[in-house]
């Protein structure tokens, strides 16, 4: 099951497209331009590799650890592509063995924070490439689903896309939540899968993450330009990259 932004591949299962949303102000962001994805590192045939080539993808942010990097692999060499590694997570942690007692949501919304707190300086480098790319970019993480979707919730605020949207957008995983079990069980034998919500991304996640950035710094943008220390002019440089009228 997909949705209508969904980019299919035979080797990945959420790999969107983060066109067609609008803003506050009137306006869209823009289609076929920022991407987010689960990782690259598992894009594999021709036909994939093919697809990702029509896409016309110039750079790739890379949000995982350099150790899950060289255990799981990169993006395979792709001819005009520049490959960009920004670990924006500094506190590593097992989803899959996460205490099923534990409020899940909770949870990772603490671990969100921690990634807001700590990878300031990478956070900063990712937003401005992609306000500065030339050319159509992706960004992904292992399961595109945490460090991708605070990446995706921080870009579609900046943007003005209302909080709703951005939290729709977010829950978008779940139509990814079976596979990315069920791969999970299969590269991981003989292993348990302890915390049942592996692979889930509800919206509640993500509306807690940015109340809470909100309440902290008096909104996104706040946090973005004191706490990044983000320039105004990438944020215009995004919306000006990103946008296009309704």
């Amino acid at each position: 099951m997909t949705s209508g932004r969904h980019v299919p591949f035979d080797s990945l299962c959420n790999f969107r497209d983060l066109g067609g949303y609008a803003t506050s102000d009137g306006r869209t962001t823009r289609w076929r331009t920022l991407y987010r994805a689960d990782s690259l590192g598992r894009l594999a045939g021709e036909d994939d590799l093919r697809r990702f080539r029509e896409l016309g993808v110039g750079t790739v942010i890379d949000l995982r650890y350099p150790w899950e990097i060289a255990a799981s692999g990169r993006l395979p060499a792709v001819d005009g592509v520049t490959w960009l590694n920004l670990s924006i997570e500094h506190r590593p942690y097992d989803q899959s063995q996460i205490d099923p007692d534990l409020d899940p949501w909770r949870y990772l919304a603490d671990r969100y924070a921690e990634v807001a707190a700590d990878g300031t300086l990478e956070l900063r480098q990712a937003i401005e490439t992609i306000a500065a790319a030339d050319a159509p970019l992706v960004f992904h993480c292992a399961s595109g689903k945490d460090r991708t979707g605070l990446l995706a919730a921080l870009v579609l605020a900046l943007l003005e896309v209302p909080v709703e949207t951005i939290a729709a957008d977010f829950a978008l995983t779940e139509l990814a939540t079976p596979r990315l079990r069920e791969r999970w069980l299969a590269e991981h034998p003989g292993r348990e899968l302890r915390w049942p919500g592996y692979g889930r991304a509800p919206a509640e996640l993500i509306r807690m993450v940015l109340a809470e950035l909100t309440a902290g710094h008096g909104s996104v943008h706040r946090y973005a330009t004191e706490r990044l220390e983000l320039d105004d002019s990438v944020v215009a440089a995004l919306r000006t990259r990103l946008l296009m009228s309704s």
